[in-house]
């Protein structure tokens, strides 16, 4: 077939700005370079680094880019957003689309897929009549969001991340037909398998410390703040270290509010117990998560189907995490301490931390079943399903 694939038109594909949804696009177009399924033509932002990436290199992944930052572009987007009014999403965003519909209507695809923009078939559907996908990474097409029952309607197939997001796009048709879970995927070989080149001394840990890992967004609905909460009530266990991976507020892209302060003040008196690395580029995560014996998800908000957990799954780790969202879909009672986010969480995700510390066993035996789980979800298994999903059509 002949595919079109329309990203967010925030991050660029190949994924060299990072993104959860880029990464997860390029694991696919991978495995279609590989096997040669299809003739893609990707549609994303530009980046200077995608020129020199080797994707670029495939005979049947074509890649068109959008170019909207520099002052030229961004005086053209001003002027779409004063002449163009009322657009489904940011007006950016519609910049990016609009430059794209003039490409797509000069060709002829047979299948649309749009990643997490669901919102794009209102303007798509009135120039194509090539089938739309929309592959939804989080709640974009609920009953809550705008015009939800056209954009439904102009679907030909929805593949979601978790049947949690799949439940929530069936309340607009109890009678769904159109709609497939296909799990992420990541590689397993690098998560199971890492170069080590990073060492506990070289973090200011010892051998004999109990770290906790937190990677991932530093945000309040992650629940970083109830972890470091946690942390604060066994402070008397001085072995015991939390190491949070990820844009902190020591990074440049966490503007400082009430929040990160608040952090800052529960953080400091612990000193070296809490240690933040800021951004780590994907690469080395395995490096990183190699140092710890407990990966910590404290999610209270309803994740969708968060990579976090399968690569901690991938690297054996005991995992502590919470009952949102698309979690429960990802591990199981045997690797897993799942909690609940009421009103005891902070004191609870504490006793479920001190019974990992306590109970080296325990540990061990979770290891081997998060490893075990972890096969279900390599990212060759992933494309292979995503496309079977089109295939169907």
């Amino acid at each position: 077939m002949k595919i079109a694939i329309l990203t967010s038109g925030i991050l660029p594909v190949p994924a060299v700005q990072g993104g959860a949804v880029e990464s997860l696009v390029d694991s696919y177009l991978e495995y279609n370079d590989q096997h040669r399924l299809h003739d893609i033509t990707i549609y994303s932002v530009w980046h200077p680094d995608v020129e020199k990436h080797p994707a670029a290199r495939s005979e049947v992944n074509h890649y068109h880019y959008i170019k909207v930052n520099g002052l030229w572009n961004k005086v053209k987007k001003k002027t779409y957003q004063y002449t163009h009014q009322g657009g489904y999403y940011h007006y950016t965003i519609e910049y990016f689309l609009e430059q794209t519909i003039k490409h797509i209507k000069k060709q002829q695809y047979d299948v649309i897929i749009l990643e997490n923009r669901p919102g794009y078939a209102l303007k798509l559907k009135k120039v194509t009549n090539a089938r739309l996908v929309y592959h939804l990474h989080n709640e974009n097409l609920t009953v809550k969001v705008p015009q939800c029952l056209p954009i439904y309607d102009a679907a030909a197939r929805i593949i979601t991340v978790s049947n949690y997001i799949k439940s929530c796009v069936v309340e607009i048709n109890p009678n769904d037909k159109k709609t497939m879970t296909v799990y992420n995927g990541i590689n397993l070989n690098a998560f199971s398998r890492p170069l080590i080149n990073t060492k506990r001394s070289s973090m200011g840990i010892n051998d004999k410390d109990f770290i906790l890992i937190y990677s991932g967004r530093v945000n309040k609905e992650k629940g970083i703040l109830q972890l470091i909460e946690a942390i604060s009530i066994l402070k008397e266990y001085s072995a015991m270290k939390l190491m949070v991976i990820g844009s902190s507020f020591f990074g440049n892209d966490v503007n400082e509010n009430s929040f990160i302060c608040k952090l800052k003040a529960i953080a400091e008196p612990l000193g070296d117990r809490i240690i933040f690395t800021g951004f780590v580029p994907y690469a080395k995560m395995p490096d990183y998560l190699h140092i710890a014996d407990v990966a910590v998800i404290p999610s209270i908000w309803d994740d969708p189907f968060p990579t976090t957990v399968l690569e901690a799954l991938a690297m054996g780790l005991p995992i502590i995490t919470t009952r949102r969202g698309g979690i429960p879909e990802e591990v199981t009672e045997e690797n897993a301490i799942m909690l609940a986010t009421d009103e005891h969480f902070v004191d609870n995700l504490a006793t479920a931390i001190l019974d990992l510390y306590h109970h080296p066993d325990k540990r061990h035996t979770m290891s081997k079943a998060a490893r075990k789980r972890a096969l279900l979800f390599s990212k060759e298994r992933y494309a292979r399903d995503f496309f079977n999903a089109i295939n169907t059509l």
